[in-house]
């Protein structure tokens, strides 16, 4: 008998190898991906408690960066799409100025304020379709 139980399970393991069960792999697929999912939302949840932590500092420097970098780069994109040219055509055409004005490499100011509306307009649409799948 005994001989004739390994025989069994040996093929036994040999047939789950060669044709796994679907619903067996498909179980592995779901823990894997609650694993990982569990994981991001660990990561994500950490981070939104710095950003609360950091909000709600009394220390004006910590709670106040974020919208620091936003000012800057909303008055430099003023400056250098708004301010600047009008400027330059009220002084050469009412005043006769012919030199330059300062100009600002606007590239990293540019490129830090895209991504900071994009993160706001992704999370704004996150928000809505929260709101609409509810």
């Amino acid at each position: 008998m005994f001989g004739i139980d390994a025989i069994a399970t040996l093929a036994d393991s040999v047939v789950k190898r060669v044709w796994p069960d679907a619903t067996e792999i498909e179980k592995a697929k779901l823990e894997k991906l609650t694993a990982e999912l569990q994981a991001e939302l660990s990561l994500q949840l950490g981070q939104l408690e710095i950003n609360k932590a950091e909000a709600a500092s009394s220390n004006w420097f910590a709670s106040s960066w974020r919208p620091f970098v936003g000012w800057v780069c909303g008055m430099s994109l003023a400056y250098a799409a708004v301010i600047e040219p009008i400027a330059r055509f009220i002084a050469q055409v009412c005043f006769g100025y012919v030199g330059y004005f300062p100009a600002l490499d606007t590239t990293i100011t540019l490129q830090v304020l895209l991504g900071m509306l994009g993160f706001g307009a992704t999370r704004s649409l996150d928000k809505y379709l929260g709101t609409v799948k509810k």
